[in-house]
């Protein structure tokens, strides 16, 4: 296991806005001309296959606002809204269940927000219920959920063992007060350790910690000791993610003055202790802001090139059609995407009408096919072998993309990946600086007039 050294002068030249790409077309691209009545012949036709299915539900509400956020949430402290929610999604489930293939197998569940945990005990429990009477879930499913832990009681901990749930992702972000303060998210560490503990005693397999860097007063020295007090809870993953600055979308980021975010170099500083750090400990490095340990199924995946990446981030279960329920959340289909309503009036008021909520959508053309494989191959092999792809995509691979490929000289110079006849492989800074060498193979990009994404670093 070799520890990943970060050039601070190169990530700093490559720090550019950037797709995510956990889909391609990337979702900037959606457009409300794609009406779930246009797609809804392409639902039909991909449920006359038994492909296994990820099931997703966005569960917006959270009690207060964290101030860096960038989530579609709904802030109130109305508990009776998760039970208003429930039956709604109650309600979409039912819709698209007329559409679904029953013979089809969940294999994948995942809960996100917002907060899951504003949900009460016994409503995670309905939920889990709701899910089980109207899908066949496989017996391995892997089900996570996300987690705050500062209104969590004991029994929501056994609720959602009851409810299926054997995975956790624990929202952290930094242990340091002032930050804590500053971000308007107070959370001891002893809370977060009391979490992890009732999670392992109540049989959860997987624990993910997500962090953030960038945040407002964090430090390199004060990030160090965030990540050795995480580390002494030996999770098995972590997703430490990049604070995106973005006020003219999320307003309430206004509170944040420039002279308590750290400069651009400091914000480097922090992503290089964090990947230097967490790989001498034994975690390896995924992709984008992801690390697990050397032995968890995510790295197993990688090395075997069986890895896939979706709406959930790194999969080991990408190859299933995402269907999502909730507001604002995406579906995933053989070669199109829908989304739903981004507010509770508009979600709501749709299926009062006994209509789909879906807002818009897109359909990928066959280019855009060949091209999402490209991508999402290259972002979790960290390469591309010329030959196989061509047997993948049935065309000759290094012809189709021979302007993309000669292209790479600038990050070959640079250190990023290396070229060779039958492919290219991604050097160890290349893995840092993965979405930009995806972009070369992104035909959207130089069409676009305005950027906007969020910065690769």
């Amino acid at each position: 296991m070799s520890v990943l050294k970060v050039d601070l002068g190169l990530v700093k030249k490559y720090s550019v806005p950037g797709p995510r790409y956990t889909s391609y077309p990337p979702a900037t691209h959606f457009t409300e001309q794609v009406t779930f009545d246009s797609l809804r012949e392409s639902i039909r036709a991909n449920n006359e296959t038994e492909r296994d299915l990820s099931l997703y539900f966005h569960l917006p509400f959270c009690y207060s606002l964290c101030w860096y956020c960038g989530c579609t949430t709904v802030i109130t402290r109305d508990q009776d809204h998760s039970e208003a929610y429930l039956n709604y999604l109650e309600k979409e489930m039912d819709f698209m269940g007329r559409l679904l293939n029953p013979r089809r197998k969940v294999v994948q569940i995942h809960l996100g927000g917002g907060s899951p945990t504003f949900l009460l005990p016994d409503e995670i429990r309905r939920l889990g219920r709701m899910i089980r009477q109207r899908f066949q879930v496989a017996e391995d499913v892997e089900a996570s959920i996300e987690i705050d832990p500062r209104r969590m009681v004991r029994d929501h901990v056994k609720a959602m063992r009851e409810a299926g749930f054997r995975r956790a992702s624990l929202g952290v972000q930094d242990y340091n007060p002032d930050v804590q303060k500053a971000v308007h998210r107070i959370q001891p560490r002893e809370l977060t350790e009391q979490m992890a503990a009732w999670l392992r005693e109540d049989g959860f397999q997987s624990l993910n910690i997500d962090l953030i860097y960038g945040l407002p007063l964090q430090t390199p020295e004060s990030f160090a000791r965030t990540l050795d007090e995480v580390l002494e809870m030996r999770p098995d993953r972590f997703a430490v993610f990049n604070y995106a600055h973005v006020p003219w979308i999320k307003p309430h980021q206004k509170i944040f003055k420039d002279d308590v975010l750290p400069s651009p170099e400091t914000k480097l500083q922090l992503l290089k202790t964090a990947i230097e750090k967490l790989t001498s400990c034994g975690y390896a490095y995924i992709g984008m802001d992801h690390f697990a340990l050397e032995t968890d199924e995510l790295a197993v995946a990688q090395r075997n090139k069986t890895l896939q990446r979706n709406f959930q981030g790194y999969s080991t279960r990408g190859g299933a059609d995402i269907y999502a329920f909730g507001m604002s959340s995406i579906s995933q289909a053989d070669g199109v995407f829908w989304q739903n309503h981004k507010d509770l009036p508009g979600y709501y008021s749709l299926l009062d009408a006994g209509r789909s909520p879906v807002e818009k959508g897109l359909v990928m053309t066959p280019e855009d096919r060949i091209r999402r494989w490209t991508i999402m191959r290259l972002m979790c092999d960290l390469g591309l072998d010329y030959a196989s792809m061509s047997r993948s995509l049935n065309l000759d691979f290094a012809a189709h993309f021979a302007r993309e490929i000669d292209s790479l000289s600038d990050l070959e110079a640079d250190g990023l990946l290396v070229r060779e006849a039958n492919g290219l492989k991604v050097t160890e800074v290349g893995h840092l600086l993965i979405r930009n060498i995806a972009m070369r193979f992104d035909a959207y990009l130089a069409q676009e007039k305005e950027k906007r994404y969020s910065k690769t670093i």
